[in-house]
C-alpha cells in the first residue's frame, strides 16, 4: 500500500490522479490533499477520501474549510498557508507526491518533496524550467525519483531505453519529438487571433484542462515550457528537441534513435494513461480510459508550427539556448501575461510582447546563462520579471484595466 499527497488536489491533473487512485484501493491510499482556495472542491475529496492532512495555501479559505471538515466529524487535519504543502509533500507517511499545482506556486513543495526522497510525480513544470538543475540535485541529494506526468514527457520515458535517469542524457538517442496539438487557434488567422477571447482560448480540442494550461497551449507557450523541461528532464541540449504539431494527440511524443529507428506513445488524449503510469510504475495498470481505435482514428497529420502566428515558441526556445535565470524570466513574464488575458486586461498578442520586452529588460546577468546557486536566486529573478511585467502594462495602458466587452 503506497501513501500518496496530492498537491494541486482540485485541478485537472489532481482530479484525475485521485479518480485513478480510487479505482485501485489496494494499492494506493490518499494520505494528504492540498490546493490554493478551492474550498468546497476540496472538501468534497476529503469527504470521500478521508486524508490524514489537507491544506489550502489561502488563510482565510482554509479557515473556511476547518471549520466544515469539523462540522462533519472528519478528523482530517486541515493546514494553512504556502508552506503548508511543504508538510504534506513531507510527512513521512507519504511514498508518492503528485506535484500538479500550477505555476511558481507549486516550486518550493515539489523541491521538499525531492529532498525528501518521495517518488516525484511531476506535473508541475513550472519547477524544472524555473529551477531545472536546483530540482535534479535535490533528486540526487533525497534518493528521490521523478517520473514526468506531462502526456509529452512520460510518453518519452515509455519510449527510452530501460534505466534511463533524469537529467542523464540517454545511450543511442538522436533527438526527441514533442507533439502539440496546436491549440484551439491553430488555423486561425493573425487578424482572429489577434481579437480572441479567453474563453475562445480556452476551448481546447482535444484536452481538458485548467485555464492557464489552456492559454499556453493556445499561444504553444506550454509547448516552449515542454522544451525547456525536457532538456532538464532527459539531459538534451534544445538543438535536440524538436517541436510537431499533431492535430489529433493521439502520438504523444517520439524519440529517435541513431540507428533510424523512431519510436512512439500512443492513446487517447487522457491524462489517467500517464498519471497511471507514474504511479504504477515500472508496472502498468488499468486507468478507467478508453482504448485507442486505429481503425476509427483513420489518420494521423504532423506539421511543423508556425512561428510567425505563435511567435512564444521561438522565446522559450531562444531561453532554452541561454539557461541559467532566463527560464525563470520567462516563466514569471508569461504568468503575469495569462493572469491579465484572463482577466480581460490584455489582448493575445501581447501575450509574447509582455515576455519578449521582460526579457530584455530583466538584470543581463540573470538571464546570461550563469549559475543558479539557490532557490533565492531563482526567487529573486521571478520577482524581478513580475514586476517588469507589470511594468511594461503600466506603460502601455494594459495589465490595468479591462480591454474586452
Amino acid at each position: 500500500m503506497k501513501g500518496i499527497a496530492v498537491l494541486g488536489a482540485t485541478g485537472s491533473v489532481g482530479v484525475n490522479t485521485l479518480d485513478v487512485a480510487a479505482r485501485h484501493p489496494d494499492r494506493y491510499r490518499v494520505v494528504a490533499l492540498g490546493a490554493h482556495r478551492n474550498v468546497d472542491g476540496l472538501f468534497r475529496q476529503i469527504q470521500e477520501f478521508r486524508p490524514a492532512m489537507a491544506a489550502l495555501t489561502d488563510p482565510a479559505a482554509a479557515r473556511v474549510l476547518e471549520q466544515q471538515v469539523q462540522n462533519a466529524g472528519i478528523p482530517t487535519r486541515v493546514l494553512s498557508g504556502p508552506e503548508s504543502l511543504e508538510t504534506l509533500a513531507t510527512l513521512p507517511e507519504v511514498d508518492q507526491v503528485m506535484a500538479a499545482v500550477v505555476g511558481a506556486a507549486g516550486l518550493r513543495s515539489t523541491l521538499a518533496a525531492a529532498r525528501a526522497g518521495k517518488r516525484l510525480l511531476l506535473a508541475n513544470k513550472e519547477s524544472l524550467v524555473m529551477a531545472g538543475p536546483l530540482l535534479l540535485a535535490a533528486v540526487r541529494a533525497g534518493g528521490s525519483e521523478i517520473l514526468p506526468i506531462d502526456s509529452e514527457h512520460n510518453a518519452i520515458f515509455q519510449c527510452l531505453p530501460h534505466g534511463a535517469s533524469a537529467g542523464v542524457r540517454p545511450k543511442g538517442v538522436r533527438r526527441i519529438l514533442l507533439t502539440a496539438s496546436g491549440g484551439p487557434f491553430r488555423d486561425w488567422s493573425l487578424e482572429a487571433i489577434a481579437s480572441a477571447t479567453p474563453d475562445q482560448a480556452c476551448k481546447h480540442p482535444n484536452w481538458v484542462m485548467g485555464r492557464k494550461i489552456s492559454v499556453d497551449s493556445a499561444s504553444l507557450m506550454n509547448k516552449g515550457l515542454e522544451l525547456i523541461e525536457a532538456c532538464f528532464m532527459f539531459g538534451l541540449p534544445p538543438s535536440q528537441v524538436e517541436i510537431v504539431v499533431h492535430p489529433q494527440s493521439v502520438v504523444h511524443s517520439l524519440v529517435e534513435y541513431i540507428d533510424g529507428s523512431l519510436l512512439a506513445q500512443l492513446a487517447c488524449p487522457d491524462m489517467r494513461t500517464p498519471i497511471a503510469y507514474g504511479m504504477a510504475w515500472p508496472e502498468r495498470i488499468e486507468a478507467g480510459t478508453d482504448f485507442l481505435d486505429l481503425i476509427r482514428t483513420r489518420q494521423l497529420d504532423f506539421l511543423a508550427p508556425d512561428a510567425t502566428r505563435f511567435p512564444c515558441l521561438a522565446l522559450a526556445r531562444a531561453v532554452a539556448d541561454t539557461g541559467g535565470l532566463a527560464p525563470a524570466i520567462l516563466n514569471a513574464a508569461n504568468e503575469v501575461a495569462v493572469t491579465a488575458f484572463l482577466e480581460r486586461r490584455l489582448n493575445f498578442p501581447d501575450i509574447p510582447a509582455v515576455i519578449e520586452c521582460v526579457l530584455a529588460k530583466a538584470d543581463g546577468a540573470k538571464a546570461a546563462g550563469g549559475e543558479i546557486r539557490s532557490i533565492d536566486d531563482v526567487l529573486q529573478a521571478d520577482a524581478e520579471a513580475r514586476e517588469l511585467a507589470l511594468e511594461f502594462g503600466r506603460t502601455r495602458g494594459g495589465l490595468t484595466r479591462p480591454i474586452h466587452a
